[in-house]
């Protein structure tokens, strides 16, 4: 654990759990992470819900399932032990469950226990449940949604009916947030009308929900997939009350709904990614293998907001810049808004409108300065 996460640790535990203010625990659960926040709290944790029970519907439309598999893939806690810790009761996941079917052993199956089918329907009626969407709603075709019909219904259909009766909306994925490469610029893309809960790519009139005439509040975890941590603090402070859904979410939220403890305004991956020395020194690799800078090869890490480079992945190891260039799938519109990945995009103006050549001659002639992008902001006055 680093000293900065120590002191963190540290601070907070003179502060009581129960009554730490909505922006105190943001901050906590942003910078801690979600192993390190679940077992310092975990006393509190458990008094706060020791009588309470949250039900989670989590429902899959066109993807790859590759959101639950990162979450799947969480390693401190792993998703037994937040469920657990977080008193879980993760009721209807379709790619997690043990019902057998409609049939079981050739007979019909009218059970919840053993037909998923009655199960979710159960649970609406029921209602008062964490709704999350993992993966696009197709629409088409002519507003049909019948691209996607699960037992005879679409999965539009399906949708409507679970968000009515939904406390709140988390989307999860870059497909369930805006569509995703689901509604990616295509030959079919207007007979497939692929959708996001909330967004068609940036545009918030196309959500599916607007579409249904439904008004919930949506929690959008894009990413492609997420990080574990998203997915889990964020439903972790819905739960425990440290997120007012709605009241809070004008406040913790970005346009695009994102959180923005995760997903900061005023931060981009670039900021902090292991390459960024030799950005500043404008050395730039145009061929994989390299250590430099990946802009030439078509990074977008300078206009993708996410803390992706300080929380890292897989047990906090990695950032995927070590490894490629970015490709901003937490941004709206992707995959369309980063095309071509691999290519370097000038026409972004996100280098303070510099062409990366002239930015490269800069720091070249200032080295003993570290200059880059940096001695450009000297010179421009900034």
């Amino acid at each position: 654990m680093s000293t900065g996460i120590k002191n963190l640790v540290q601070t907070l535990d003179s502060v009581d759990f129960l009554k730490m203010d909505r922006r105190t625990f943001m901050k906590a659960v942003g910078f801690l992470g979600a192993s390190t926040f679940l077992s310092s709290f975990q006393t509190e944790i458990v008094n706060a819900l020791e009588f309470a029970e949250t039900k989670i519907v989590w429902l899959h439309g066109s993807e790859s399932t590759g959101c639950s598999e990162s979450l799947l893939n969480a390693g401190n806690p792993d998703i037994i032990q937040a469920l657990t810790k977080l008193n879980v009761n993760l009721a209807y996941h379709e790619t997690l469950l043990a019902q057998q079917g409609i049939f079981v052993d050739g007979k019909l199956a009218n059970t919840s226990e053993l037909n998923s089918e009655i199960l979710l329907e159960d649970l609406i009626k029921e209602g008062k449940y964490i709704l999350v969407i993992e993966g696009s709603i197709p629409n088409g075709p002519k507003g049909s949604g019948r691209y996607l019909v699960l037992g005879n219904k679409t999965f539009k259909d399906i949708i409507g009916e679970a968000a009515k009766n939904a406390a709140v909306i988390v989307a999860v994925g870059a497909c369930a947030c805006w569509g995703g490469i689901t509604s990616a610029n295509s030959a079919i893309v207007q007979d497939t009308d692929y959708r996001g809960v909330g967004f068609l790519k940036t545009d918030a009139a196309k959500g599916i929900l607007n579409e249904l005439n439904i008004d919930k509040p949506v929690i959008n975890i894009p990413g492609c997939p997420p990080h574990p941590d998203w997915i889990l603090l964020t439903i972790g402070a819905i739960i425990l009350g440290k997120i007012r859904v709605p009241d809070d979410l004008t406040v913790i939220l970005d346009k695009y709904n994102r959180p923005k403890v995760f997903y900061p305004p005023d931060h981009v991956v670039h900021d902090n990614c292991p390459r960024r020395g030799y950005y500043d020194q404008g050395l730039f690799d145009d061929q994989a293998g390299g250590s430099n800078c990946l802009w030439k090869m078509g990074c977008k890490a300078p206009y993708a907001h996410g803390d992706c480079a300080i929380r890292k992945w897989n047990g906090s190891v990695s950032v995927c810049t070590q490894a490629g260039p970015c490709i901003a799938c937490v941004e709206p519109g992707f995959p369309d808004s980063s095309r071509p990945l691999y290519v370097e995009a000038e026409n972004k103006g996100i280098l303070l409108g510099e062409n990366v050549g002239t930015i490269a001659k800069v720091a070249i002639g200032a080295a003993a300065v570290a200059a880059g992008v940096h001695a450009v902001r000297r010179m421009k006055g900034e």
